[in-house]
Parts: C-alpha cells; structure tokens; sequence
C-alpha cells in the first residue's frame, strides 16, 4: 500500500493517453463484436445491438440519471469506525473494513452488517486508545427505510480486530450465516433462524489465526455445499522494529512477509476441512488485500482472483478436481499495463461489455486496471486506458468498488470508493457510467452533492435495500461514520425497467452462487453471475440484478446452475422480484415466483 514516487508522471501520462482514446472513441463509438470460440453449452449469443450504442447517446450530457443521497441520519444507523487509537500507525489499522447485505430474518428484506477494528492491547498502542468498546454492527431492516441495531439480540458483536465479511448459507438450511476475518482470528457465526447466531469458529474448524482480509464463499467442488477461501494479507507483527520513511507515518507490506490464503472444504456436517495445500492456493508469499470467484473461462466452474499488495496478482484456474493452478502471468492478469507490480485493493468480476465473458476491475492505490476478457484462456487485455477508466486513476487512492448497473440501462457501471493511504486524507468518490460501447464516462458530478464530499474511504456494500428497482450503497469510513447512500429514481417517465432474482438453490448450494444468467429483452443481451464477495472486504446484494433499458420484459431468462442444470424461463415482466427454484430435473423449463 506504498504510493509509487512516479505517480504524479503517470498520472500526466495517463491524462495524455485518455486524451487520444477518448478522440478515437468519438470518431467510431461502434464497437465491432468478435467471434470467440465458446463452450457449446454455455455459448453466449450476443449480438451487435449489445455493443453500440446511438452514438449520439454516447455523448450527450447525461439526463434522467438517478441520484445518489446520503440517508445515514433518518435511517437510523449510526456507525463508526475505530482502528484502535486516535493517530493512524500501523498498515494493520490502515486496512480498514467492510460490510456486507443480509437477509438474516428471512423477511425479503436487506440488512447491513458492518465490521469494526477496535483497540487491542499491545497492537494499536502508538498513541492514545480509541475504539475501545467498539464492536461489529447488525441493522435490521424495518423496511419503512429506517434500520434498528440488534446486534446485542442477535450475538453478532464480534471479537477482535475486524477486518472482512462473506456471508453465504454454509448447511443449506435457508438461513444465511456470516464469517468475519480479523487480524489474528476469524469468526464464524451459524444462523439459528430465530433472530440469533452462534460462534462455531472452532466447532467447525474454520479457525484463522493471521491477518485476514477477502474472503468468499464458493462452491469450488460442485457438491452443492459451500466451500470457504480466506485471503491473508502479512505477517504483521505489532513489535516488530519500526524504520520507515517518515513521510509514509508506518511500515508499509514490503517490511514484513508475505503470508498464505485459504481453502475450507465443507464437509456437509458443519465442519470443514483446510485443504489448502491440496488445492494448491497456500503460496507463502501472497499478501492478498481483496478476492473474488467467478467463471471466467465459462467451463462451470468457479475460479478465484487475488489481488496482493506490492507484488503480482493470482488467478486460480479450477482444474475440476479439487485443485487450482494459478494462470494470472499467463493471461495477463497478474500485472499493471506496464509489467509492474501494483498496490492492488480488489478484483470484481463483471461483463461490462455484454459479451458473454466475464471481465476483472482492480482497484488500486495508484493507476486501475480494467481487463477484457477475449474468451477461451486468451490473452487478456488491459483496457483501463482505451475505456476511460484511467482518468480516474492516477488522483486517487480508491479501495472498494462496485460493477452493477445503477441507472438500470443494461449496462453495468462502476462506483469507485477512495480514501488516504498512510494518512487520513479525505477524497471524494467516482462513477463511471457505461456508454454501451467499450467506454466509460464519469458521471459523479451528475449524481448528486455526495460526490463533492470528502472522506477516507475503504469498503463498500451495494443493494437495493429498499426493494425499488435501484441499486442503493453503504460506504465504509476509516476511522468515522458509515455512509448509508439512497439510489434516487428518476421522474417515472425516466425511469428504467429493472428485473431482480433471489435464487433458491436445490441439487446447488442453497444460495444458487456459481450460477449464471443471461437476460434477453429484445437486443439486449446481459450475463450475470451470482457471487458471494464482491467488494473491498465486503458482500453486496445477493440477488442478480438486470438493468433492462426501455423493455418491459425480459424475453427469455437463462439460469446455468452449478449443479449442470440449465433452466429457461420465457417472457418475464420487468420490474419485479422473481424467486427462481431450481429444477430436480432437466426438463429446464421451469417457471419463477413473482414478489
């Protein structure tokens, strides 16, 4: 987490290179779909509509574009954030935490989960304490657009210095549970489907004893069980000899040593078994800060990307018999565009083109990194410059992120979360709205008086938590309270159609995660796959959303469950919340319930 001393050149650079695409771009905003080779049963079919748009669309000023409005204080959510003492001192503190979404009550609302550092002794004693009594918080959503703290009712206060959050339905028994990573330990909290949880960490042998960061819930073996990946950040250790440049306040992670992630394979008893070194994940070196799964080669099966600090990042191939090789240099994933190691925050899988293939943005502390996804283990290209994402780079020390579709067009847009990096530097945060033709616009300025406001960000959780078709956000503050942000619609003749599904899993985990689908309303052609992490240390909305543009319905719903089932449902109105169960057979034409 080391700010490059050639950051303000790249940042001319950078400003120079999006200057000459951005003029490329207006003389041919078409973009020319290729012919890729895909798998037979999963072949994408999208069409040229999916990759232009009117170019006069392209480039005028943005109009009927919802709004973003802070909502924190009539919700009732007061949190704050504490990394341990007054002064910031440590790389530890300045990790920052997450959140997550929760429908831990099963009442179709979204509740918010938020984890905290707080004071430990012996580790955040370099100036005067803060965060003493500081705890984890669970918001129950009274669905009237305020929240209620029962974190004391439900026994989720946590332990420890927070850091992650993933949750998932790890037995399959329709509640979701919750597993936080800390420095030093982790929990695992069981839902009891009476508004209560309980610690099984040690019962089910999931105990984490290092500095964790990302983590994900992800079925990597098919069995329809969810399996756990931990990422590990480093080997801080408190009292350790502090030499450091003065200007970085604190060591940064190339002072202390790299560290191993994770694999708990779930065992169907509640238990787990690490099996880390079998699926060969457990490099020694590793300083993961975010990760994500997805099925990036369209095989079924899901992967797993790490974004490590100062040093190259991994992509883990499943190989479909319980283990992993890591194929990043091979794919051109692991580095920046110049072949650099980078200060990675987090990867988040998205098809920000519509063309069947799941694309990767990275956060970062200096210069993102948008990859395209040519298709069938190609050589992967970094588009961070030609789609404009660049031009919100190099001014920023961005952590969480969001690739969802905010104004519900069909294209998936990206909400960029930024924050100081040694110091508690405030910065303001980033939108970059999808022009449907391989670019990208910031639109921040259109969105609302939020964006002129200054914070230190971290992480970051995206849902619709008011169920009204608009992709809402809470943002993470280090060391300062949790921003709880309402998607404004625009006047209803402005507005787009939407369509949202939950997902009930029956031969495939519970929670459907691994499962892909594809949304056909008219030309308009979107891939979505169900996922557990997809933020900085944080979990969004576990319902796949599709922004539909001007169509009142969906013509046909695709859904590729994991277990190998394929499920067609036909002429879905939008603007809904559909509940799909998946099929016991594979007739594949089984229909959904409408909320």
């Amino acid at each position: 987490m080391k700010v490059p001393a050639r950051q303000i050149a790249i940042m001319l650079a950078a400003a120079t290179m999006v200057g000459v695409g951005l003029r490329v771009t207006a003389q041919n905003p078409a973009r020319t779909t290729q012919t890729r080779m895909r798998m037979a049963s999963q072949q994408p079919t999208a069409t040229a509509a999916n990759s232009a748009r009117d170019p006069a669309r392209q480039t005028a000023t943005p109009s009927g574009l919802p709004t973003f409005e802070d909502v924190t204080e009539k919700s009732g959510i007061n949190f704050r954030h504490s990394f341990g003492e007054q002064k910031l001192s440590s790389i530890m503190e300045a990790t920052g935490s997450g959140c997550a979404w929760i429908d831990y009550n099963n009442d179709g609302l979204l509740d918010l989960y938020v984890v905290s550092g707080r004071y430990v002794d012996g580790a955040t004693k370099f100036s005067k304490p803060d965060g003493v009594d500081a705890t984890n918080h669970l918001y129950r959503n009274n669905g009237d657009g305020t929240f209620t703290d029962v974190t004391a009712q439900a026994g989720v206060g946590g332990k420890g210095f927070g850091m992650g959050v993933t949750v998932g339905d790890y037995d399959n028994d329709g509640y979701e549970d919750i597993y936080v990573s800390n420095w030093n330990s982790s929990i695992l909290y069981h839902n009891n489907g009476d508004g209560t949880f309980t610690d099984v960490t040690a019962k089910a042998g999931v105990e984490n004893p290092h500095f964790g960061t990302g983590a994900t819930w992800l079925d990597y073996d098919r069995d329809g069980k969810l399996d756990l990946f931990v990422g590990n950040y480093l080997k801080f250790d408190p009292n350790a000899k502090r030499e450091y440049f003065s200007a970085d306040a604190f060591p940064g992670p190339l002072d202390y040593e790299g560290d191993a992630d994770r694999l708990f394979h779930n065992n169907g008893d509640g238990t787990f078994t690490d099996v880390s070194h079998k699926a060969g994940i457990d490099n020694p070196l590793g300083r993961a800060m975010g990760l994500t799964a997805g099925d990036y080669d369209n095989d079924g099966w899901p992967d797993v990307y790490v974004a490590n600090d100062t040093m190259e990042s991994y992509l883990y191939h499943n190989n479909h018999d319980g283990t992993f090789t890591n194929v990043a240099q091979d794919v051109n994933v692991a580095f920046g565009s110049n072949g650099e190691a980078t200060s990675a925050m987090n990867p988040i899988f998205g098809d920000y083109d519509n063309d069947g293939w799941q694309d990767i943005f990275v956060s970062d502390v200096s210069y993102h990194r948008l990859f395209h996804n040519p298709g069938a283990n190609r050589f992967w290209l970094d588009t961070t410059v030609e789609t404009g994402v660049a031009r919100v780079s190099g001014q920023y020390v961005a952590w969480g992120d969001g690739f969802f579709d905010f104004d519900n067009d069909g294209w998936k847009d990206l909400f960029i979360v930024n924050g100081g990096l040694h110091w508690l530097i405030p910065m303001e945060d980033s939108v970059l709205r999808n022009n449907g033709n391989s670019t990208f616009t910031d639109v921040s300025s259109d969105l609302g008086s939020y964006f002129k406001f200054k914070k230190v960000g971290r992480g970051a959780c995206f849902a619709d938590y008011d169920n009204d078709g608009y992709v809402d956000a809470f943002i993470m503050v280090l060391g300062g309270k949790g921003i709880l942000l309402h998607n404004n619609p625009p006047p209803l003749g402005m507005r787009n159609h939407w369509l949202t599904i939950k997902l009930i899993g029956t031969k495939s985990n519970r929670d459907g995660f691994g499962a892909r689908l594809e949304a056909i309303a008219g030309d308009l052609h979107q891939y979505i796959e169900a996922t557990s992490e997809n933020g900085y240390l944080s979990q969004g909305d576990p319902r796949p959303h599709f922004g539909l543009g001007k169509h009142t319905e969906v013509d046909k719903l695709i859904i590729h469950w994991p277990s190998g089932i394929d499920q067609e449902i036909d002429h879905v109105k939008a603007d809904q919340f559909l509940t799909v169960k998946e099929p016991s057979d594979t007739s594949g034409h089984a229909g959904g319930k409408a909320r």
